[in-house]
């Protein structure tokens, strides 16, 4: 018996301290299920793109783009789009460049007119920019480092689009519901610092501080259902 006894306590000091946070894994799961992750990650703001084609002889070769930019060496290179215009992103080992692949213009670093631009070709709201700015060490909310455009509408969600001002696209999308929905998950993964790492140790020790509520509360069940029955079964009459 006094294994139990020192088992009810354990039991009650465990479930007192790992309360709390169980409590608050079913705040963030219920708030995470109940909004749709299009909607945190702003997909429904993004404005239809129309596709792009043009004639392959149009466009400036690689090979002359990156002689033209004094580029001797390249770890990667590729055609992309840059408000209905074919641009050449190329790769380096200390950087990436956006060319105009019609023109040969240097588009990077991108300008505040040309992120204005971009930015309000992605987004499918109505409202103006509020706010554009050049932050050389952005938020943790942008999940990267900087220099990066950070352009913020005036919706009501205050929607913030972040526009790297090398490859001229939009690097991450932010708003007001993401912010809460990253709130409660950073709560949930207990990871206060960027909610990246879910596979810490303060998590692993809470969730099998948790198992081990439920599992001696499931033993301390069995025992106090065996007393209760053992007492019943004591009270009833001899039969003659």
């Amino acid at each position: 018996m006094q294994i139990l006894r020192w088992t009810v306590r354990i039991h009650k000091w465990v479930a007192l301290l790992v309360g709390v946070q169980v409590l608050l894994w079913i705040a963030g799961g219920l708030v995470m299920s109940a909004i749709p992750i299009e909607i945190v990650r702003g997909e429904h703001k993004i404005a239809a793109a129309s596709p792009v084609a043009v004639n392959p002889h149009d466009l400036i070769p690689l090979e002359t783009v990156a002689r033209t930019a004094g580029l001797t060496q390249i770890s990667g290179a590729a055609l992309g789009h840059v408000l209905g215009r074919p641009v050449w992103r190329i790769e380096t080992d200390a950087s990436t460049r956006t060319v105009d692949a019609l023109s040969g213009e240097s588009l990077s670093p991108v300008a505040e007119a040309l992120a204005r631009e971009i930015a309000l070709a992605d987004y499918s709201g109505t409202e103006e920019i509020a706010q554009i700015g050049m932050l050389t060490t952005p938020p943790a909310e942008y999940g990267g480092p900087g220099p990066v455009w950070q352009v913020v509408f005036s919706d009501p969600d205050e929607t913030t689009l972040y526009v790297d001002p090398a490859s001229a696209v939009v690097r991450a999308r932010r708003s007001s519901t993401w912010r809460f929905y990253d709130f409660f998950w950073r709560l949930h993964v207990m990871d206060y610092d960027d909610g990246a790492d879910f596979n810490h140790p303060l998590l692993v020790t809470a969730a099998g501080a948790g198992l081990f509520v439920a599992l001696s509360g499931l033993v301390l069940l069995v025992f106090r259902l065996r007393r209760t029955f053992g007492q019943i079964r004591a009270r009833q009459p001899i039969s003659p």
